[in-house]
Order: C-alpha cells, then structure tokens, then sequence
C-alpha cells in the first residue's frame, strides 16, 4: 500500500511538470513566431538603406570621372541572356558608359532564386569579374536600380549566415580592388602611362599618372563624339553577316585551307607569367612561320623553294623577339630611303655581294643606299622613266597606281615610285640576300617576305596595274610557266608585265634559249609584246607585255596549252592554295569586276567601284554602295577629329602603318594626305573585302592573325585594330596575336585597338605586362578605344 499511495503521488507531480514545460514551449515557439516574422520585413530594408558601407548599395559615382583600370571593365549582357533571366551575382562588376563618361556601377544582391545561382555567386565573388579573362560572357545579368529596388520590398527571405559570408566576400573584394588600384598606380607611374579623363563639356582632359593635367601637344581638348562618334557614325561599329551573302569570306574561297580551330576555352590566361626571349637562330630577325626549323628539316623537297614558303608552329609563339645592340629611333622619311641605322638592321653581307651595284653600303653608324639596283645601276628614277618612255600608256600615278615588284631586293624601284604617286608591293624571299626585305621596311617602303614557290600569293585576282621583274631570279619559263601564269591570275585585265633580265639583251645560248621559251609562253597565254627597248645608260633592256582585255585570244588558239582553269576554280581563293597551271576566263558582263579599268587616280580613291550595286548587302548592313560611302566619311571624321588631333601622336615619326582588319580601306583612305602607307590586311574569316581596296588604289593582303605575320620584327611605326581582337578570338587565344603584335612594331610605335570593352580590358592587361605605355583609354556605350606604345623593354 505504502508503494502504490506513493507512485500515484509522483503520477500526480510528473503530469504537473509536463504541463508546465508545455505551456513554456508554446510562449517560447510564439515569441519565436514574432520575432522571425519581424525578421522578414525588417532585414531587407536594412540591407537596402542602413548599411551604407557595403556593395549592396547601388553606387553612381560621379559622372564625369572616368577611370580605365584593368579589369574593371566588363561588358553588359546581350540578348542572349534574356532568356535566363538570372539575377545579378554577388560581388559582380560593371562599367556602363553615359554620354561623357564611364560610369562605375557596383551591384551585389544576395536574393538569388536558386542553390545553382548562389554556387555561381560565390564562385564569382572570389575572382570578382562578369567576364573570363579569355571575355567570356558568364550569362549574368546586371539588374537596373529600379529592379533591385523592386526585390528589396518583396519582403524575401536572407539567410543570416549568406549576408555574413557576403560581408566577407566583400571585404575581400574591397582589398583586392584597392591593391588592383595601388598596383596600376604604381606601374603608372613607373611606365608613365597617361590616362585620358572627359571633363563636363565632353572635352577629353590629359592626366598623367597622379592625377594632374598634362599640358603640351600630348593631348588637345577633342569633344567625345569625335573621339567616340555616335549616331550614323557608330552604325559602323556593329557589322552584319554576310559572309554568306554579298562577300564569301576567303576561308571560305580558298577550298584547300586547314580546319580552323575552334577555340573556345574559359580558362584563363596567365597574364602576369615571366616573359621570355626567344631562343631561335634567328634572333633578333625571327619571323615564327618563315623560321620553323623544325618543320623545315621534315621537308622532303626544296626544288620549288618550299623551305621558304610558310611553315608555322603549332603552338604560335608566346616568347620575345630581342632588340639588336644599340638600337635606336629609325631616321624619318624621306631621308630613311637614303640611310638607316646600322645597328637596327646590322647586316654587312648583302652590302658587300651587292655593293658594286649600287644596293647598298655600310658607312660609319649608317647602312645607305644610293638607290640604284642590279638592272638601274644609276639609279631608279631614271629607270622608272625609262619604263615610261617606252610605254607612255603606263602612265605612272594616273592608269598605273598599284604595283607589285617581284624579288624586289631593297625595293629601291618601289621606293623611288613614291615620287610618281605609285604604290607599290614589294617582296621577295628570306633567304641568302640577307635582311633585304628587313632594310625596305626599315628604309620606309612597303615589303613583305614571300616567295614564288608552290602556293598561290595572299592577293585576289585581277587587282594590279603592273607587275614588275628586274633580274628577280624566278624561272617564268618552266613547268608550263606556272609561276608565269601566277602573275596572269594577278594582274588586271588590260594590265602591263614589265620584264628587265638578261635573256632580253644577251646574245649567249642560255640568255637566248630562255629568251625564246618566254616568247613561247607568253604567246600561248595571249600576252601582248607591247614593247621592247634598251637603255643606254644602264645598258640594260626590258620587255613590256600586256595581258589581254577580253577571252577572244583565248577561244582562237590552236592549242589549249596552257589550259583554261575549270570553272570551279576560285581565282580570288589565295590563301594556302596550290598552284595551278592554268588560266582563268576573264570577266565578259559589263557590270562584273575586272571588265572595266578604273579611273584614274586619284579619283579612284573615293569613287565607289562600278560592280558595286544596291542589290548587294554592305558589310554594315546598308547597300554596297552607301556602305562603301558612309565606312569612307566616318574614317574621314575618326582620324581628323580623333586620330591626328586627339591621341598625342605625333604623325611626323610614323611611315609604316598597318590596318590589322581592313574592311573597304577607309582607314587608310582618310590617311591619304600624310606621308606614309598603309597595309589593309583582310582576315581570312572576315568579308573578302581586298578587291574593294586595290580598286581604290590602295593594297594589301590575305592574312589569318591565328599565325605569325610574313614580316620581320620592328617592322611597323602604328598598327591599327578595329574589332580584330574580339573576332579572332572566337578562333584563337588572344596571347599570341598581341605577342605578335609586339614583334612586329618598332619601339616607340603605336597600338590603337577599337573593341568591346572587356576586349580592352584585356589588352591594357597585357599591353601593361610588357611595359607598354597605355596612352589613352576611352569606352562608350560597351565600345572602347585603346592607344598605347611600345617602349624599350626586353626582358633580362
């Protein structure tokens, strides 16, 4: 009894306990209740106006500042990103341009909507970028200041322990940009890099690295449409496609080309690796693609000179081509076609094998050249003459503008050109005349190192006035004269071949059975002897052929020998194309290129060719013809307003230009009136717009920036890039392509990139590591511009 009265007791006790713990636990799941549901209202305001130290405060700075470090520029998401419709990630960075300047817009929202999104915000939080360093877009979406406010006030929940680790993220953040900023100050200063500021009234305002304004003839106040055009002008900024359309692409003509490689990897590059020098025999002249050793010894023939045809790397080049001992500014044009410098091109065996025929001497710190050459040993303005006298229909600088000079030498005829309004394409192989291309560049004349091999010559058909051949070495009249037949496919309709060797004017049997083979061939191919003549003063003679206007000769000969090309065969395809020993049909309707001689220059230069017509598309979308006109006007206002005036450049040091993408040759249009010359390189995957520029009088070539430029270092005084960077990297890593762009610009020369600005970004990143100087940097609307230059530095 005494038990059970007592376990009912503690009974009694122990159903008292548990309802008092009950009533405990209910007020406290209550005040729990309160608390959490007061939470949820109050946390995000807080986040979006009381804590003012923190990313997540949308921050204007003021509007008229503009800064261009490095990596802060990133671009805004295109169309495609639309269908995502992702908010922004934590610790994301962007720049929006206005209209005078680039404003500074820091997002971070940790309202994310998925666990996959919060994975990418963190990921981004630790490299702090909307973009890879390759400028990748990551599909994010940068949310307006009205969006974000929106998302404040639908009271969504944050998890306390995500806005404490974005709080470290970004104090993290905060650190690394300020050391972003310390690092670009410092090499500012130690590089003198000069950035450019817009003031108020759209003026653009000098700075030197602290700060303060720069006086002089640096930089002159230019407004921002001139610098950036807006309106009509930056349609012309933004292409249509029409590769398929109007223009085929010459990848696309030229059946024969190697798959391209599609690269596109998110991975970065190491920007901040250790530069090396090259170690190549070839030393300060290395050009990768033409001093290949190893592939050269895999050869298994050299007959046609295919050890001096192109053979590039795999894996195009990342190291440093060094500067020669003592190298120095080149003298300026015109006295740069006389004398060099020695040590810029410190070559003596050509000087000594070629002496005796006036090509060029050594004479204290000077390489001179007094202007003459195997076949115008007294110079070649009289030779040039002489051609003339011979054939007054040549007409230098009015029917005859665009010349190409085969195995050119020094290119003395092409230099001595100049003075008769003639421009000219020389070249000729890297071989045993050592350095000859490297001493035409570095005189200031236009040259190329290529060879008459087994390859078709990066030219389109039908494009140039005259060909000419002094003692160039090429045996025209072998193998069925398919080097010969080469020169056909290149020369225009109605055009001139002018031929000085030996054959024309030596009596002893080998001169005259080759002379007698020539005049086989050149008949069977329905060349015109126009002239023959001997020059008294050089003792020398030349033969001037022409080739025929139309395809009558062709249909009336007894034999097919050389044979008509099959239809199929593109003449304009001319990148890594085989030769062919055959003859294109020439153009018999009126309104197709080449049919029609253009006029004379220089009204050929801003008359839009005759087979352009309103059915075709333009590059930018407009109709050929208004296309061609308005690219014309808007490089007429980028280089005046901008180019001449507005970048501190002084145009007196600089004679070799190259336009790395080149669409109708605006470019080098606009620059008609200074002294110098301009390249126009079409990519091969971009519109195979070359035909257009050689009609204007202009030149250039066919060139893939996926491999090393056909020239030797130091070769160019400016190259210019618009949009290049942002096409070619769809194909290829962007490294190489301004690793090649350092080898080929002199020290001092001048880099202007127009791109996207993550582009830019990117570049200036680069550009920096190899103590470029960054002259100027400007961004507008997602499109920035970029001028910087080269220095001295090599690294040890």
């Amino acid at each position: 009894m005494p038990f059970g009265a007592s376990s009912r007791m503690d009974g009694r006790r122990a159903s008292s306990y548990c309802s008092t713990t009950t009533i405990i636990t209910f007020v406290a799941l209550g005040l729990i209740a309160v608390w959490m549901i007061t939470s949820s209202t109050v946390v995000p305001a807080a986040i979006s106006d009381a804590q003012p130290d923190t990313n997540e405060k949308v921050s204007v700075p003021d509007p008229t500042s503009f800064e261009s470090r490095s990596g802060d520029m990133i671009e805004e998401s295109n169309g495609d990103d639309k269908d995502n419709n992702v908010q922004n990630e934590s610790n994301s960075f962007t720049k929006k341009a206005s209209e005078t300047s680039l404003e500074n817009v820091e997002v971070e929202s940790s309202l994310n909507k998925s666990q996959d999104n919060k994975d990418e915000s963190e990921d981004d939080s630790k490299t702090g970028s909307f973009s890879d360093i390759n400028g990748e877009e990551t599909g994010e979406t940068i949310p307006e200041v009205g969006d974000l406010d929106q998302d404040t006030k639908t009271g969504d929940k944050v998890d306390p322990k995500e806005d404490e680790n974005d709080e470290k993220a970004n104090e993290e953040k905060k650190l690394s940009q300020d050391e972003i900023s310390d690092d670009d100050k410092t090499q500012g200063e130690k590089h003198g890099t000069i950035e450019e500021k817009l003031d108020p009234e759209g003026g653009n305002i000098a700075q030197d690295s602290d700060g303060s304004k720069e006086g002089g003839d640096q930089f002159r106040a230019t407004g921002s449409n001139e610098v950036f055009p807006s309106g009509v002008q930056s349609e012309l900024l933004n292409e249509t496609n029409t590769q398929d359309g109007t223009w085929s692409t010459q990848a696309a003509e030229s059946k024969n080309e190697n798959e391209m490689q599609n690269v596109s990897s998110s991975k970065e590059e190491n920007l901040d690796s250790t530069w090396k020098i090259c170690q190549v025999t070839a030393g300060i002249d290395y050009i990768p693609c033409l001093d290949n050793e190893a592939a050269i010894k895999l050869l298994h023939l050299t007959g046609h000179y295919e050890h001096r045809e192109r053979h590039c790397p795999d894996e195009p080049p990342t190291c440093l081509v060094p500067l020669p001992n003592g190298y120095r500014p080149p003298i300026r044009w015109p006295l740069s076609r006389e004398k060099i410098w020695y040590n810029n091109a410190p070559h003596a065996k050509l000087a000594e094998v070629k002496g005796h025929q006036n090509w060029v001497k050594v004479s204290g710190e000077y390489t001179e050249f007094p202007g003459g050459g195997t076949q115008f040993i007294h110079g070649a303005l009289h030779y040039i003459d002489f051609i003339q006298e011979s054939l007054p229909d040549i007409a230098w600088g009015k029917r005859s503008r665009v010349v190409l000079d085969v195995g050119c030498g020094v290119a003395s005829f092409g230099g001595y050109l100049f003075e008769r309004d003639v421009l000219t394409m020389s070249f000729a192989p890297k071989d045993e005349h050592e350095a000859q291309v490297q001493f035409a560049l570095e005189r200031g004349i236009p040259a190329i190192s290529a060879v008459m091999g087994t390859k078709r010559l990066p030219f389109p058909s039908k494009v140039y006035d005259v060909i000419h051949c002094a003692r160039c070495r090429v045996p025209w009249h072998r193998e069925g004269g398919m080097l010969l037949l080469e020169l056909n496919r290149l020369l225009r309709p109605g055009g001139y071949f002018v031929w000085s060797a030996t054959p024309i004017y030596r009596t002893d049997p080998e001169n005259v059975e080759i002379w007698q083979a020539m005049t086989a061939i050149t008949k069977s191919m329905c060349w015109a002897m126009v002239s023959k003549t001997n020059d008294t003063l050089n003792q020398v003679g030349l033969a001037i052929y022409k080739k025929p206007s139309d395809n009558k000769c062709y249909e009336q000969r007894k034999e097919d020998n050389p044979p008509l090309c099959q239809s199929s065969d593109d003449p304009d395809a001319a990148w890594n194309i085989t030769l062919q020993a055959c003859m294109h049909r020439l153009p018999v309707d009126l309104t197709s290129r080449g049919n029609q001689w253009p006029v004379q220059w220089p009204l050929r230069l801003e008359k839009v060719p005759y087979w352009l017509n309103n059915s075709q598309l333009g590059v930018y979308g407009k109709p050929a013809p208004e296309d061609f006109v308005s690219d014309y006007e808007h490089w007429k206002r980028v280089v005046s307003k901008s180019y001449v005036s507005g970048m501190g450049i002084n145009w007196s040091t600089v004679r070799n230009v190259m336009d790395m993408r080149s669409v109708y040759g605006g470019f080098a249009a606009a620059l008609r009136e200074m002294k110098i010359w301009v390249m126009n390189v079409v990519s091969i995957d971009s519109p195979d717009t070359l035909p257009i520029i050689y009609e204007r009088g202009l030149f250039g070539m066919y060139h893939d920036w996926c491999e090393s430029f056909s020239t030797y270092p130091r070769s160019y005084d400016l190259l210019h890039a618009d949009h290049l960077f942002s096409k070619t990297k769809k194909r290829c890593q962007l490294l190489p392509i301004l690793v090649e762009v350092d080898r080929i610009v002199r020290p001092e020369g001048k880099l202007i990139v127009r791109d996207h600005v993550d582009i830019i970004s990117e570049l200036e990143n680069t550009l920096k590591s190899l103590h470029w100087e960054i002259r100027l940097a400007y961004s507008k609307d997602n499109e920035g511009l970029l001028c910087a230059q080269k220095t001295m530095w090599r690294p040890n």
